[in-house]
């Protein structure tokens, strides 16, 4: 095993951003990232979907890379794992083999990692769907891993379409999962922000309109902004 292969975890992202993030969904932070022209860099692949839908994750990225079902880089990382992290792993979207089920993720969750992330397959469904831990895979495949090594911990990773740096944001709910780089994070989140009040907004007068027309009242004008401007073109 080559330990220069290895690297330490990255530094956490401040709570106070974490807890901002929280507040929006993975397409108000695509639209955050869109605004800034690096949304094709930020959203994994469709195919990257969570084991339960009810589950969100938000955290600092720490990375595996692997390749060809081999789990035992995974297992290094997940032992050295730390609460506010989110793991990340590059395997090739292998189909082959499972890279983990209930008994690693388990350990993961009890080491107090706030979720994974694989391009790759995992196993053991209901089971992890009763650990609770926010689990993103492109899917599922019940024969097990290999073990061989060494891979590589906490380097640049390519994870479902996205390049991944340990140190970046990870936001994953029920439509995929987002990456923001750590050098943009401010920046989108404020542009996310926006999107997200806009939405609020808009969603308030489809509300009204609805309500108005079931009570025969005079319809106010539902259709946003940049349509009539667009229009007007």
């Amino acid at each position: 095993m080559n330990n220069e292969n290895y690297k330490p975890l990255p530094e956490l992202i401040p709570q106070n951003i974490i807890d901002r993030v929280s507040k929006l969904n993975t397409a108000q932070v695509c639209d955050g990232m869109n605004a800034m022209g690096i949304f094709r860099n930020g959203c994994m692949d469709a195919s990257m979907m969570p084991v339960d839908s009810s589950m969100k994750v938000i955290g600092t990225a720490c990375t595996v890379s692997t390749e060809d079902g081999d789990n035992f880089p995974i297992h290094v990382a997940i032992y050295q794992g730390r609460p506010g992290y989110v793991l990340v792993v590059d395997g090739k979207g292998y189909k082959e083999r499972a890279y983990m089920g209930d008994l690693m993720i388990g350990a993961a969750k009890a080491i107090g990692l706030n979720g994974i992330v694989i391009d790759g397959y995992v196993r053991d469904k209901e089971g992890l769907k009763e650990l609770g831990l926010p689990v993103y895979s492109k899917g599922f495949m019940q024969r097990s891993p290999d073990k061989k090594g060494p891979g590589k911990i906490n380097t640049l990773v390519h994870c479902a379409g996205v390049e991944v740096n340990p140190g970046d944001l990870v936001v994953g709910d029920y439509d995929g999962v987002t990456v923001v780089p750590r050098e943009h994070i401010l920046e989108v989140l404020e542009k996310a922000e926006k999107k997200a009040e806009y939405e609020m907004k808009r969603q308030e007068i489809i509300v009204d309109y609805g309500k108005c027309r079931i009570e025969g009242k005079e319809l106010p004008d539902i259709a946003p902004s940049w349509v009539t401007e667009m229009l007007k073109k």
